[in-house]
């Protein structure tokens, strides 16, 4: 069985890579991952893939004239790699009509809340800020709007009486670390069938 070949764009630390890394490692996902892309010269996902298998690649959005050059060129790069599955994980950059349309039903992305509850950054501050007694973490297909494409899979995390951003980021990033692979599995199983904006699931 082939597996399928994922691309993964980062911006930061990388903990939702490894967290995929490890279930590729674990057996709980078969899939490859044919490159790593950063925007970010200095991101750690670059430093924590060194000396890795893995090929890592740095385009960096202000080499580029505009978001479409960039754009063009992030995509060429998962081209050449054949990569069947655009995968973002920290990647902080809003991406544009022209890489949508090419990688059309085929980009992924993890939000740390319950969508459509506190979409944008900051999301587990503006949790606490308006006072939910949950949040959690979304996976959800990228269209253009701000992390309004369709849900996949959600999970909920207690807000607790005294947390601050960092202790309910911690707790959300746990969750997320155990989402975003089942997704990712679902995926490369066939089994997410996409109606409007409604994903179904479908049985094993």
């Amino acid at each position: 069985m082939n597996k399928t070949v994922i691309g993964v764009l980062a911006s930061g630390r990388g903990s939702n890579l490894q967290a995929i890394i490890d279930a590729i490692e674990a057996g709980r996902l078969a899939v490859t991952v044919g490159v790593v892309i950063s925007d970010n010269p200095e991101a750690n996902v670059l430093k924590r893939l060194a000396g890795s298998d893995i090929p890592a690649v740095c385009i960096d959005r202000r080499q580029f004239a505009c978001r479409q050059d960039f754009e063009a060129a992030v995509a060429e790069e998962l081209n050449v790699r054949h990569v069947e599955l655009v995968v973002l994980a920290g990647f902080m950059r809003i991406l544009g009509r022209y890489f949508i349309d090419r990688f059309a039903g085929k980009i992924m992305n993890i939000h740390p809340s319950l969508l459509p509850a506190f979409p944008g950054e900051n999301a587990q501050l503006q949790a606490l800020q308006y006072g939910v007694k949950v949040s959690g973490c979304t996976v959800h297909f990228v269209d253009e709007g701000m992390d309004t494409g369709p849900i996949i899979l959600q999970e909920a995390v207690p807000v607790m009486e005294d947390d601050t951003e960092e202790t309910l980021s911690e707790r959300i990033l746990h969750a997320e670390h155990i989402l975003y692979p089942r997704a990712l599995a679902l995926y490369c199983e066939g089994r997410l069938c996409m109606d409007g904006r409604r994903v179904y699931i479908k049985k094993e």
